[in-house]
């Protein structure tokens, strides 16, 4: 008899983004020519200054286990860089240093929800969340946005989702947003502030995508509005995105001493440090950061303005103009209504057109949001005129 597999794995699915990265390299592998607007991953080599760094601390023999919440001096340019961008006083024993982002969240969660709390996150969502909530034994609880709000949370959509679900006691909140790109207002996040302190509720801010801001939108974290917020805030983040350093793997999370210490805790007993060479490299990069990131920064701009002027010209597409972040989130519900091809959802959508015209695309179903796809611009310029090109051709064979 089959050992039986625990609950939760039998709720968890495959990433959608990694398994259609998959598929995409899999047609590439074997001479299809696929453009692949999938992964949420700078297409930008690593900065030199970074990379002479990990040498360095290999030449150093810089290769052993490391403190499991992170070397001192990564932590204290952590905090460093929290006061110079954020206005957020962290002291070290305030820094957990993770392998990723994903790991500071679920540590952060395993750390604080007990079985059946309930975990909120507006929807759209990242696709990890709900999934990282289960992890933790808790519930993830999905609050709708609206287009015409720019996909953001609004103060009444979270204080009712409150008052229907008693147990709730974590907020993810991403901004900038994957997967819609919408960047939270000082304003905006006020409003939440508040109704989160009224109903004690954590805040998981992963700020990720922070530097990648468009149009001369300020980032604001959530955790730098009061000292109270800050003592109800996890801030996530790390160096796969501005940095181009997916493949390292280190992200980080500040927050509530009690709260970071039990989440390392937890990843003394799951993965322990990140690797050491790793650290020594980010050091550097935070310390010492050259104009590699602001030059990213504005071809990712470049790009989004393409693409979301292509985008918009086409026919029954709306699409919101993104903020931040690498992503863009056209609206295709008028095709999922309107065809002949037997398409009813965003999954068999992207489907097709990557059989037929060999776009990748992620659904809007895999964030909740089943009448949007999802771009990542994190491409060459020939590839967003090839990919949206495509594209368009597709939507015209639907519509004929």
């Amino acid at each position: 008899m089959a050992i039986k597999l625990s609950n939760r794995t039998i709720l968890i699915k495959p990433s959608p983004t990694l398994t259609l990265s998959t598929k995409a390299k899999e047609m590439s592998a074997a001479g299809i020519d696929v453009v692949n607007f999938g992964v949420g991953e700078p297409d930008f080599d690593t900065p030199e200054y970074i990379k002479k760094a990990a040498h360095q601390a290999i030449d150093d023999n810089f290769t052993r286990y490391t403190a499991n919440a992170g070397i001192p001096e990564l932590k204290k340019a952590i905090c460093a860089k929290f006061l110079r961008e954020n206005k957020l006083n962290y002291q070290p024993n305030q820094v957990l240093v993770s392998p990723g982002a994903k790991a500071s969240i679920v540590n952060i969660l395993v750390a604080v929800c007990d079985f059946n709390d309930q975990v909120l996150m507006p929807m759209p969502y990242w696709v990890s969340y709900p999934y990282q909530a289960m992890l933790a034994d808790a519930q993830p609880v999905y609050i709708p946005t609206l287009e015409e709000d720019s996909y953001k949370l609004t103060p009444a959509a979270l204080s009712k989702a409150i008052g229907e679900n008693p147990a709730a006691k974590v907020l993810i909140l991403n901004s900038p947003s994957n997967p819609t790109g919408a960047v939270y207002t000082r304003s905006e996040l006020e409003k939440l502030a508040e109704v989160c302190l009224k109903h004690n509720l954590l805040v998981v801010s992963d700020e990720i995508y922070e530097r990648l801001v468009y149009d001369g939108t300020e980032h604001v974290s959530i955790a730098s509005l009061s000292p109270e917020m800050q003592e109800h805030t996890v801030v996530i983040n790390g160096v796969s995105k501005a940095y181009a350093m997916t493949g390292w793997r280190l992200g980080y999370a500040a927050g509530p001493a009690h709260i970071i210490a039990a989440a390392g805790r937890v990843q003394a007993h799951a993965t322990s440090c990140v690797n050491s060479i790793t650290q020594k490299a980010c050091v550097t990069a935070l310390n010492e950061e050259d104009d590699s990131i602001e030059m990213m920064r504005k071809q990712f701009e470049q790009r989004r303005n393409f693409l979301y002027e292509e985008l918009s010209k086409l026919p029954h597409v709306s699409c919101f103009k993104p903020q931040g972040a690498f992503y863009i989130m056209p609206n295709i519900g008028w095709y999922l209504k309107n065809n002949k091809a037997g398409i009813h959802s965003s999954d068999e959508f992207c489907n097709q057109l990557l059989e037929k015209h060999h776009v990748a695309l992620v659904s809007g179903g895999s964030f909740g949001i089943e009448s949007n796809v999802r771009f990542s611009y994190a491409n060459s310029m020939d590839n967003l005129r090839k990919g949206v090109s495509r594209f368009a051709a597709f939507l015209e064979e639907l519509r004929a």
